[in-house]
């Protein structure tokens, strides 16, 4: 069973910083994708930022230049450092991965965290 739990959510001010985080556990055999999904109230959930086993990312226009996703392959957890946050950054983050179980067989699937909420007030 894999699981990702997500923290570092909470409340900043629209020009502030928060850095989320995720870890990964279970019986994981690689890791091919790591991402951050974000829902607002009342909007489907996007994604918002990407890194691939290789390194390279990608992020929606609307953070470009304002957030960073990175990962520690040894701790097998991914981050997303968020900078001058607006008001409209306000959403529940959900990590997202693409992982390999080490059970025989096992093809890469797709596993969500819980969700943590980050709220930017004006």
């Amino acid at each position: 069973q894999v699981h990702l739990v997500e923290s570092g959510g909470g409340l900043v001010q629209s020009g502030g910083s928060l850095r989320l985080s995720c870890a990964a556990s279970g019986s994981i055999s690689s890791i091919n994708v790591m991402g951050w999904y974000r829902q607002a109230p009342g909007k489907q959930r996007e994604l918002a930022a990407l890194i691939v086993s290789d390194g390279l990312t990608n992020y929606v226009d609307s953070v470009k230049g304002r957030f960073t996703i990175s990962r520690d392959s040894v701790k097998k957890m991914v981050y997303l450092e968020m900078n001058s946050l607006k008001p409209e950054d306000t959403a529940v983050y959900y990590c997202y991965a693409v992982i390999t179980t080490d059970q025989e067989m096992a093809v890469p699937s797709a596993y969500w965290g819980q969700g943590t909420q980050v709220t930017v007030s004006s």
